[in-house]
């Protein structure tokens, strides 16, 4: 029976005062679901929030300091529910306490040099630690997947998506479209932002508009467009020789293709529309299977690394005004350093 732990508690989404999406609640959902863990502590500056997951969610013991739980109990599963700014002295806390696996929201952290530390502390104390890019888990992600595979659209050529902005949500389809090409390196990236309209995501800078146009090292070339027009069609489409597959939000999730024999538009039946906190759950069950099984997670820390060195290369890009070539060896955040040359 793994040990649990819980740190950042919040409050359920759309609930009363919640500020969030209450993530820590549905990795709870994922941990109850399995057998083979109990949620034992919960660390939150705020008692009342906890009381209530507590009340909710189980959990015998709750911290105000989440550096007492992890002197205190003997856990194995730490799950960090919090915003980015704080999830790399966390990750690497639970890594040097001894915990067994570490699960944590995305994205990853404000600054790269952040984002691989986490991944390298994890690694020098064997940690499996993972993020919640919990879409890999979407059967209809997954039956996109399946048909770009079987042949149904020939040869994969490019790949698009289309979201608000390049770190928050682009950290999914960043992720997403390495999912679907079997998680093949990048080789460059060549993007600009445009910082006006720039804002704060819990507490995280993102653009106001960006494009990123990339290559895998197979070829294929991925393109992901922000901002203000890209927002009402949240989207991933994949080309190929021989036609289209296109994931988008309307009311729900849709599948839909025009491949090889097809005289236009069908839509693909996957049984699932709209299910992102159960994708959660999903990637928890994952995880625990994976720790026990000892191989890799889906939502392996390796893959979201990929996933962010993307997102900073696109700024990066951006800075320099040009191409910047794989792997990427900067340790801040270009989009950060770019704002504050541009305030008075």
């Amino acid at each position: 029976m793994y040990q649990v732990g819980i740190i950042g508690c919040g409050k359920p989404w759309r609930s009363e005062g919640a500020t969030g999406f209450g993530m820590s609640h549905a990795h709870a959902k994922g941990y109850n679901a399995s057998p083979d863990c109990r949620i034992v502590a919960l660390a939150d500056i705020s008692e009342e929030n906890a009381k209530a997951f507590q009340a909710q969610h189980g959990g015998d013991r709750i911290y105000s300091d989440y550096h007492q739980m992890l002197a205190q109990e003997k856990l194995d599963i730490v799950s960090i529910s919090t915003w980015p700014h704080l999830h790399a002295p966390m990750v690497i806390a639970c890594a040097e306490a001894g915990v067994k696996a570490v699960h944590c929201e995305k994205p990853m952290a404000p600054t790269y040099g952040e984002a691989r530390r986490m991944v390298e502390a994890c690694e020098r104390h064997g940690v499996q630690l993972t993020f919640n890019h919990q879409r890999r888990f979407g059967l209809p992600f997954r039956k996109a997947k399946e048909l770009l595979k079987s042949g149904a659209i020939g040869e994969l050529q490019r790949m698009e998506g289309t979201c608000d902005n390049l770190f928050d949500w682009g950290t999914h389809w960043f992720d997403m479209l390495c999912f679907y090409n079997d998680e093949t390196d990048v080789e460059w990236v060549l993007a600009q932002i445009e910082t006006r309209d720039s804002k704060q995501i819990f507490g995280a800078w993102v653009e106001g508009q960006g494009i990123s146009h990339f290559r895998f090292k197979n070829g294929v070339r991925g393109l992901l467009i922000t901002g203000h027009d890209a927002v009402p069609r949240l989207s991933n489409r994949l080309i190929g020789s021989d036609g289209v597959i296109d994931l988008y939000y309307d009311q729900g999730l849709h599948l839909r293709m025009w491949g090889k024999g097809d005289s236009g538009w069908r839509t693909v039946e996957t049984g699932e529309s709209v299910g992102d906190l159960d994708y959660v759950q999903r990637g928890v069950l994952d995880l625990v299977d994976a720790l026990k099984q000892r191989r890799e997670p889906e939502l392996a820390g390796r893959r979201a690394l990929r996933a962010t060195e993307l997102i900073f290369a696109s700024y990066e890009s951006s800075r320099r005004r040009g191409r910047v070539d794989l792997p990427l060896e900067i340790d801040d955040s270009p989009l950060v350093a770019m704002l504050e040359q541009e305030s008075p």
